[in-house]
């Protein structure tokens, strides 16, 4: 079983906060791996009748296991997962549990109380840097055509026929379990779509006439999608200027592997590799950050910035995402700059070893790994 270094560290981190851990991430991420990897850990699968049985009584089930690991895999599979997650972190806080699930912990009506101040949340995302070598590889092109849910990363071949069952399953026991939707075509329909299209605009009009569904029910899918961690909305930044776009969203998909095989691409293309890029920054961004909270910048001339990560009462941070520093220009950071002076400005290049600034104008940009880029930005 592979050690992944960066989110048992993440787990333990929590736990010196927490008794209580929600571990999120699509289906396939390594959420039940990771839980059997701890050490000393009695690990439940909420899918088996007979674990159902034996946690009808909370306070029995809970009494025989203080001061030890819990992971509860599946949760959501209890008639009431929230009761029991509750129950333990009030009466049993030397239990230190690690609940798993495919969606945000208030995302269904399943979770009668989203335990507010009682946990802490890790969002297990698709591979990072850490998990990369980790797994000893590095092959980043085969990183960015395989996509980092561990199964298809270490196949020998891309597994298309899981794809199908990958979504299958998300379906069956994440959508109907949580959600009950009735609808599955309009719904796959979408997620094709924005999986195709990923690191696009989103425009909810369009995508309605091609699911042949309302408009709202485009939104209510994007909300499912999102809460699911199939795909990211990723909002403008915007001081309210007159100038900038304020309101039109884009959306990637969770997986570079996922956006590859639905844009149909094989053989990856430098531009291809470019685009890919751009999603396993943003994967990484996330990771580092352990937020979503991750925006654009775009103003009305057409200058675009990928991605902006700003903390409260802290200066923007600005980054680009670029395949190879060569292809780097100046405008976009430029106009930029010339709104939000105090910012910082990085490239993120996976053709850097050792950072390095340059200047244009007034401006400073900072040419850095992406290793550097999230040592800066767990410091920021």
């Amino acid at each position: 079983m592979v050690e992944r270094v960066f989110w048992k560290k993440r787990l333990l981190d929590a736990w010196l906060e927490k008794s209580i851990v929600w571990l999120a991430g699509v289906r396939r991420s390594g959420k039940t791996c990771l839980c059997q990897s701890l050490s000393d850990t009695l690990y439940f699968d909420c899918e088996l009748p007979r674990t159902r049985r034996a946690m009808e009584d909370p306070e029995g089930f809970l009494e025989g296991l203080q001061g030890r690991i819990i992971a509860l895999d599946e949760i959501h599979r209890l008639p009431n997962p929230s009761e029991l997650l509750k129950i333990a972190a009030d009466h049993y806080p030397s239990c230190r549990i690690v609940a798993t699930g495919s969606s945000t912990l208030g995302a269904s009506k399943k979770f009668r109380d989203t335990l507010t101040g009682r946990k802490r949340n890790v969002w297990l995302t698709p591979m990072t840097e850490q998990d990369r070598k980790d797994f000893q590889s590095s092959d980043l092109p085969f990183r960015l055509h395989r996509g980092g849910l561990p199964p298809f990363f270490l196949s020998e071949r891309f597994p298309e026929a899981d794809v199908q069952e990958w979504i299958d399953s998300y379906w069956a026991k994440d959508i109907q379990e949580l959600f009950r939707l009735e609808r599955r075509a309009p719904f796959q329909r979408l997620l094709e779509l924005l999986l195709s299209q990923s690191g696009s605009m989103f425009e909810a009009t369009r995508f309605a006439g091609e699911c042949e569904i309302s408009r709202p029910t485009v939104g209510n899918y994007l909300n499912i999608l999102e809460a699911t961690y199939v795909v990211h909305v990723i909002r403008p930044f915007s001081t309210r200027k007159a100038t900038e776009i304020v309101s039109a969203p884009k959306v990637y998909g969770f997986d570079t592997g996922f956006v590859r095989y639905f844009r149909g691409w094989d053989d990856l293309r430098n531009e291809d590799l470019g685009i890919l890029w751009e999603h396993y920054v943003l994967n990484e961004i996330m990771a580092t950050t352990a937020t979503r909270r991750i925006h654009y910048w775009r103003d009305k001339a057409g200058h675009e910035i990928d991605f902006v990560w700003k903390r409260p009462g802290r200066p923007p941070i600005a980054i680009e995402c670029k395949w190879s520093s060569r292809d780097f220009s100046a405008r976009n950071m430029k106009s930029f700059a010339s709104r939000y002076r105090k910012g910082h400005f990085f490239v993120v290049t996976q053709d850097v070893d050792e950072s390095f600034s340059q200047r244009y104008g007034e401006m400073t940009v900072r040419f850095v790994s992406l290793a550097d880029l999230c040592a800066h930005l767990a410091d920021a």
